[in-house]
């Protein structure tokens, strides 16, 4: 219990750090220099659908699970100081009263803020609105680092377009859904490759299991931003983990051992 408190405590101050270091980052920026960050990372976005086989073949598998995305599927937008790279699902309630707003957000320049989505969720739980998930990946203009960082978080929320095509997935209230796909996210991406984590110093001697270990820790960070799932995040994410992280679909094996 003492470790795990321990891990949280240095996991909590290590986000803050990031989203310190990216406020300050943005801050110093010109609004030329932010047009250039959307500019890049929209190029980005084209070189991944016309050039990369993996992003290739999860944009049409999805299209042959009978789910056609719209053109702008895959946008970048401006995260203000979320510490991600990206996001998959606009939450919107269901009321044709709210429509119209809600299309303004889901195509807003800006990602839809953490506060907003807990406002929403908050909402539902008081029993004052019925919340879906609209299919949306964006990708966060200023925190993409390179070419291949863009394609492995265009392919972590292809896959969470893929999940929610064929299955009845409620990831905003059904806490074990969202820690399946998201250990299937960040095992098939590449995001937990042994390169990736010893770029981000976690490698250190334990080479042996690194896979396993990156994709708990990553999918636990990602299953506490949803409030109804946040205080048993690391519960969810070990409930679901033997059984999702086996599961390489649409993949006939893992990426990586192709």
């Amino acid at each position: 219990t003492t470790t795990k408190a321990a891990a949280a405590a240095n996991s909590s101050s290590e986000e803050a750090s990031i989203i310190e270091d990216i406020t300050a980052r943005e801050s110093q920026k010109t609004a030329q220099q932010k047009a250039q960050d959307k500019s890049t990372c929209e190029q980005y976005v084209q070189n991944g659908l016309k050039r990369d086989v993996t992003v290739q073949f999860l944009y049409e598998r999805l299209l042959q699970l009978g789910c056609r995305p719209p053109d702008d599927l895959i946008r970048c937008v401006d995260c203000g100081t979320k510490p991600v790279a990206g996001g998959f699902g606009v939450v919107e309630e269901i009321d044709s009263t709210t429509a119209a707003q809600n299309n303004a957000v889901s195509s807003s320049a800006c990602a839809q803020t953490q506060q907003e989505i807990n406002t929403l969720i908050a909402k539902q739980n008081d029993g004052k609105a019925k919340l879906k998930l609209l299919p949306d990946i964006f990708l966060c203009q200023q925190n993409i680092q390179n070419e291949t960082h863009a394609r492995e978080s265009m392919a972590h929320e292809l896959i969470h377009a893929i999940d929610m095509c064929r299955t009845k997935m409620d990831p905003i209230n059904n806490c074990i859904h969202m820690a399946c796909t998201e250990i299937r996210a960040e095992n098939l991406a590449g995001e937990c490759h042994w390169v990736r984590e010893l770029q981000r110093g976690r490698l250190g001697t334990n080479f042996v299991g690194h896979g396993a270990e990156c994709v708990k820790r990553r999918a636990i960070r990602s299953v506490k931003a949803n409030p109804n799932c946040a205080e048993k995040a690391a519960e969810y994410v070990d409930a679901a983990f033997d059984r999702c992280f086996k599961d390489t679909f649409p993949f006939d094996r893992h990426p990586n051992l192709r």
